[in-house]
């Protein structure tokens, strides 16, 4: 039986030592540092000599090529914390981020060194998070949020990569929640007779607050850009507005929140036309507004603003949307308004156009999204006969 090949200088050494579990092989090479020196570097732990073989092979290479990177000691809490840092992020973002760094990766994994963080860890922590992650104790997190919060731990790891800190990735070898699993909470749309009987019955109870619902319905913005809407960005007489910027709220721990101004969520302006029941509708209130105060109706004036001119709390303004649906209810009866939240007047303005045959393009324009794949994808639950149309228009072509 021939003996092992002995090794050359610079190919490393296997060595084989007795542990409670049986024997393991460790692996002994020269490294080059990023300064230029050199270090002798010992892994352990491998099962078989084969797979320290394999081992020693892979790390030999990469000291060739100039791939092998000092494994780090720094811990990943303190590394996130210089990470987010750097993050040329938006300020709601930001303070997210943040968040859900503190209360869902430092205390899970926040101890262990960057280096030592594995794939199989990252799995064990993403099912502790499904399993009990609630920061008020109160059971699991939803697959949806531990995505989100994987997806942070992913781009702060593959920063790492990028400045050599890693070699690679560990969650490239994990298995986070699927996009399926993850999907948001399904969307709720009225049809056109219920939402103009909700607005109806809003313009009675409360003209002040039934414009914010009446120009999300009309035009599909989110939220925050209709709260960041001024005078300036409408022109009522060609009958439309410009969507400039958008407005959230930012909390910080220990510093409380505050409502800070933004570009949009794809950080471009659009503009979108009018309807005339919506042109006359701002009209209306414009003169009532001018009516309390000058300073509420001058071009730099907030549209939707409070009576002090200050941007409206976006979280309570849906707490505003909540109750006045609760009302129309008791008022118009339950069966003849469906509960939906606020973020569903931008779906249902979404899908009575699409229902009514507008282009897909003019919808995804009017709803700025970054392309009209989104638009189709968000929506292909609007008309699900589509497919049979259009195999009925292409035989008609054939017989014509």
């Amino acid at each position: 039986m021939a003996k092992p090949r002995r090794r050359q200088a610079g190919e490393g050494g296997i060595s084989e030592y007795m542990t409670k579990a049986g024997p393991r092989f460790l692996i002994k090479f020269t490294a080059q540092r990023a300064d230029g020196t050199k270090r002798v570097v010992l892994k352990r732990g491998f099962k078989t000599r084969k797979d320290a073989a394999a081992a020693l092979r892979a790390e030999v290479r990469k000291t060739e090529v100039g791939e092998w990177v000092e494994p780090s000691k720094q811990r990943l809490d303190a590394y996130l914390a210089e990470w987010i840092q750097g993050q040329r992020l938006g300020p709601a973002t930001l303070a997210s981020y943040r968040k859900n760094i503190r209360l869902h990766i430092d205390p899970y994994l926040g101890a262990l060194p960057v280096a030592r963080l594995t794939g199989p860890a990252v799995d064990a922590w993403m099912r502790r998070l499904e399993e009990s992650g609630r920061a008020d104790g109160q059971g699991g997190l939803s697959a949806r949020t531990v995505r989100y919060v994987y997806t942070i731990l992913r781009s702060a790891l593959g920063d790492a990569v990028t400045q050599g800190r890693l070699s690679v990735n560990p969650t490239d070898r994990s298995t986070p929640p699927s996009p399926s699993e993850a999907r948001p909470p399904e969307m709720q749309a009225w049809t056109a007779a219920e939402l103009g009987r909700f607005l109806g019955w809003a313009e009675a109870y409360d003209e002040d607050l039934a414009i914010g619902w009446r120009l999300l319905a009309a035009t599909g913005m989110r939220r925050g850009e209709a709260l960041a809407l001024r005078w300036r960005d409408i022109d009522l007489d060609a009958g439309r507005l410009a969507i400039r910027r958008s407005v959230g709220v930012v909390k910080t721990k220990g510093a409380g929140e505050r409502l800070v101004e933004g570009p949009t969520k794809t950080g471009r302006s659009r503009v979108v036309d009018l309807d005339s029941g919506t042109v006359g509708a701002l009209r209306a209130y414009r003169a009532a507004r001018g009516l309390l105060a000058l300073d509420l109706v001058r071009d730099s004036a907030l549209v939707l603003s409070n009576l002090d001119g200050t941007h409206r709390h976006p979280e309570r303004f849906s707490r505003h949307f909540a109750g006045h649906i609760a009302r129309a209810r008791r008022a118009l009866g339950e069966e003849r308004l469906p509960v939906i939240r606020l973020h569903d007047l931008r779906h249902t303005h979404a899908t009575l156009l699409l229902a009514d045959g507008v282009p897909v393009k003019v919808v995804s324009e009017r709803l700025g999204h970054a392309s009209a794949t989104i638009t189709l994808t968000v929506y292909q639950h609007v008309h699900p006969g589509m497919g049979r149309e259009a195999a009925d228009r292409f035989a008609a072509l054939l017989e014509g």
